[in-house]
């Protein structure tokens, strides 16, 4: 049911307003291969109620592992329905920003809305290989149940990176489960995340049964060039 009207509520929400990229575009998707896993399909911006998931305690779980603190620049990619923005508003502070990115114009004309009375948030619009960050300006970048959707997940990773600053984190919480199950097996994640050049230094469970992890983000000359990432292949994924 939930499901049901998020799909109706995102279907009345009309076109983007006003949400632009931030950043000039990066590497060409063509530029890399092709994910070898299937890529699920985009259903809804929400999967779950906010009261279910306060519940669960999952933001403070995934802002506690994270570190978020106070005057940081926040990316939420994929931000969807907003559940981590308006909560990653106060945790920044008034010195601190939160960008909320996404590629759906319907997403980022609700998004829109909800955000407009929080002032240090900024919506952007991305495209699926590429989040149009401003370069080395983010410290850290959350990636929430969405991963799984990503059609090239390689692009966006090299072009996320360009976004980052020095020493910044990309937190993502994702199911274990097979991609077209809508999440991603860790042994895959992390197979795809190493080609890009992140490193991984940080996992943890969430109590909903989903798990957050988190990468150090390559710097800039020690991303892999497009032509040298080769894709993973996961026995999990395979069967």
């Amino acid at each position: 049911m939930i499901r049901a009207l998020a799909v109706l509520s995102v279907a009345l929400a009309g076109p983007a307003l006003a949400a632009e990229p931030l950043g000039p575009p990066g590497a060409p998707a063509g530029a890399f291969p092709r994910p070898d896993r299937p890529v699920a399909e985009i259903v809804a911006p929400r999967w779950s109620s906010e009261a279910e998931r306060d519940k669960a305690g999952e933001f403070e779980q995934v802002a506690k592992g994270m570190g978020i603190a106070a005057g940081e620049t926040v990316a939420d990619i994929g931000a969807g329905s907003g559940y981590y923005v308006v909560r990653l508003s106060p945790r920044v502070g008034p010195a601190g920003r939160v960008l909320a990115e996404d590629v759906t114009p319907a997403y980022l004309s609700a998004l829109e809305t909800r955000v407009k009375a929080l002032k240090n948030v900024t919506v952007v619009r991305g495209e699926p290989h590429d989040p149009r960050l401003p370069p080395a300006s983010v410290d850290a970048a959350i990636l929430v149940h969405m991963y799984h959707e990503i059609t090239q997940p390689f692009g966006l990773l090299h072009n996320l990176a360009a976004g980052m600053r020095p020493g910044g984190r990309v937190g993502i919480v994702d199911a274990d489960a097979i991609p077209s199950r809508h999440g991603t097996p860790p042994a895959l994640l992390r197979c795809e995340l190493a080609a890009a050049g992140y490193r991984e230094t940080g996992f943890q469970p969430l109590t909903d049964g989903a798990y957050l992890a988190v990468f150090a983000a390559p710097a800039p000359e020690a991303r892999p060039k497009p032509e040298a990432i080769r894709p993973c292949r996961d026995d999990a994924t395979a069967r």
